[in-house]
């Protein structure tokens, strides 16, 4: 009797158990490309996206990107508190509003701008970049019908190795794009190949401080000098842009000596990006122009139905005000001395790993990390040795090191890149080396196991190599 009371309650537990975590909700699949008939409770929805996330790479050792991938948890709740924000609500938000406006005197005056508070923010740098792509059209246009010339064939000078986003304004914009190709040896463009394009329609030179595919600098006061004779010899005045998307948050403080901002008078607009070295999360970006004069009046407009008249220059309207306010936390907490600290550490850090790598027979450098925190390097004998085995190797490990060719003309180079960000430490990068030489190691091992494989066994360890 006692057993069958027992097995009655065993009975009764079974049935009405509630699982902690397989929930009826996921007992059959979800439509993914379509909504559901029902949808989910809260948990369960949080619970299946949160899941699929964890398939992603670990952000703080995805050493390809150059977006910030660890902040504060006083900056992030401050962001938190700020996402239903809209930044373009300028009436309905004054204080973010005003936050913006410090921002941007910040930067102006950080790049030594004659004029402060000349400048407008982004998503991020692709947003700023179009606005100042647009600003240096509209100029010339101006220039050449106060002339009485034609203006049906703008042209803009930069290099192969410029963002994609700089291809992009080319294009929407209608915009012949003289591309500089780099050369063995010479991964940027230079002041004697910037004058072998410049005519007329030139409306702008792009200068990039800090390459995507090397982290170096180009030679920014080379190529202003070199359009400063122009003006002199011929009186066109050419303007320069500052592509300073990765090096605007690092050439102040780690390099201040260095003239490349509006301290060349031939610079007339800047952007860079504040979710990489601006230590922010993205999305944002700044754009700034040396004065009034370099941002003309018809590219802004005014809304003034949000409750007050406005002016505003934006591709992008609708946006959280948030990675303003990031920005500005990051400038009042960190101050000179915290941005210069922070990125002293990435550049001591970038500095090692490349001094590391640059004793390893197998590799040489194209760039060291002395400019901004980020260099590239490459297999000394890529048929030995593969960039892209060893960066499908360093993945098993958990570390996301991209390998690509390189731009035009020295196309035929694959190389390994690392971007060393806030939140990548000496120990991490210790464990780094550790992990990159067994990556080489195991490379290698696959080769000389091909190498010896019977025909018979040959695809199989084909499949296997690296």
């Amino acid at each position: 009797m006692l057993h069958e009371v027992q097995n009655k309650q065993d009975q009764k537990s079974t049935n009405y158990v509630e699982p902690v975590y397989a929930r009826k909700d996921f007992g059959s699949g979800l439509p993914k490309f379509e909504l559901g008939e029902e949808g989910l409770n809260a948990d369960a929805a949080y619970d299946l996206v949160h899941d699929e996330l964890m398939l992603d790479g670990n952000a703080r050792l995805n050493l390809a990107t150059f977006v910030t991938t660890w902040m504060e948890p006083q900056a992030e709740k401050l962001m938190s508190e700020s996402f239903d924000k809209n930044l373009i609500d300028k009436d309905e938000y004054p204080a973010a509003t005003r936050i913006e406006e410090r921002c941007i005197n910040i930067i102006s005056k950080l790049y030594n701008a004659p004029e402060t508070g000349i400048g407008a923010s982004g998503i991020g740098s692709s947003e700023a970049v179009m606005l100042a792509g647009m600003a240096l059209k509209w100029r010339w246009k101006q220039r050449m019908e106060d002339a009485g010339k034609s203006t049906a064939k703008p042209n803009l000078i930069l290099g192969s190795n410029v963002q994609v986003v700089w291809e992009k304004f080319c294009r929407y914009w209608e915009v012949e794009p003289r591309y500089i190709n780099m050369a063995p040896g010479r991964y940027t463009i230079n002041g004697e190949e910037v004058m072998k394009q410049v005519d007329e329609n030139t409306i702008g030179v792009v200068a990039i401080l800090g390459v995507t595919y090397t982290g170096a600098y180009e030679p920014v006061k080379e190529v202003h000098d070199a359009l400063m004779a122009h003006k002199e010899k011929t009186g066109q005045e050419v303007p320069l842009h500052v592509d300073a998307a990765s090096g605007g948050f690092i050439a102040p403080f780690l390099q201040p000596d260095l003239e490349w901002d509006f301290r060349l008078p031939l610079v007339k607009s800047i952007n860079v990006s504040g979710h990489k070295y601006g230590l922010v999360y993205p999305g944002i970006g700044w754009v700034v122009w040396r004065s009034k004069e370099d941002l003309p009046d018809d590219l802004i407009f005014h809304v003034n139905y949000l409750g007050g008249d406005f002016p505003t220059f934006t591709l992008n309207f609708s946006r959280p005000a948030n990675q303003v306010i990031a920005q500005y936390y990051n400038f009042v907490r960190l101050g000179r001395k915290g941005y210069t600290d922070v990125q002293r550490n990435s550049q001591q850090v970038a500095m090692y790993l490349s001094g590391k790598i640059a004793e390893m027979d197998d590799f040489e450098l194209l760039s060291d990390g002395s400019d901004t925190p980020v260099f590239a390097f490459r297999s000394v004998d890529e048929t030995a040795l593969s960039v892209y085995d060893v960066s499908d190797r360093l993945r098993e490990k958990g570390w996301l090191v991209p390998a690509y060719t390189m731009p035009e003309d020295v196309q035929d180079m694959s190389v390994l890149r690392i971007v060393v960000r806030e939140g990548l430490s000496h120990d991490l990068a210790e464990a780094l080396i550790e992990d990159l030489v067994w990556a080489v190691e195991k490379c290698k091992a696959g080769q000389q196991v091909q190498g010896k494989t019977s025909d018979a066994n040959a695809e199989t360890v084909g499949k296997l190599k690296c």
